[in-house]
């Protein structure tokens, strides 16, 4: 039953290829497929959840995203385990990517909450936690 469950996000980026680079690793690497494909936006797809980016309009990229603005805050992915989010980490660092909250890391959610926190090319905080 996929009643309730989210169908898909849409996310206006604002340099379409660093967006693909950025996320299709990250998307694949979790089991997502691509799924579409055209000049303005890409998708990948997992079961019946597919994320969306598109190349935000000329017009519009004078207004830079902001997490702390009214509007998404964050992206939160599960993993399988710790260790999983371990390999991440080192593997999103070897790809130059920051790890966010690294004086607290893998702690930052609290003591009970295993996760790693890190931003996308557009500064759109990703997160990827472990089981409880």
């Amino acid at each position: 039953m996929s009643r309730g469950l989210i169908h898909h996000i849409e996310i206006n980026v604002s340099k379409l290829e660093a967006s693909i680079n950025f996320w299709g690793w990250f998307l694949e690497e979790l089991g997502y497929r691509p799924f579409q494909e055209w000049n303005q936006g890409k998708s990948w797809r997992l079961g019946d959840t597919y994320i969306v980016f598109v190349q935000t309009k000329e017009k519009y990229l004078n207004f830079p995203y902001h997490r702390s603005r009214t509007g998404l805050n964050h992206l939160a992915f599960h993993a399988d385990s710790r260790e999983e989010v371990d390999q991440f980490t080192r593997r999103l660092e070897e790809r130059g990517v920051t790890i966010l909250y690294r004086d607290k890391h893998p702690f930052a959610g609290g003591d009970d909450y295993y996760a790693m926190y890190f931003e996308d090319p557009d500064r759109i905080k990703v997160e990827l936690a472990a089981p409880y």
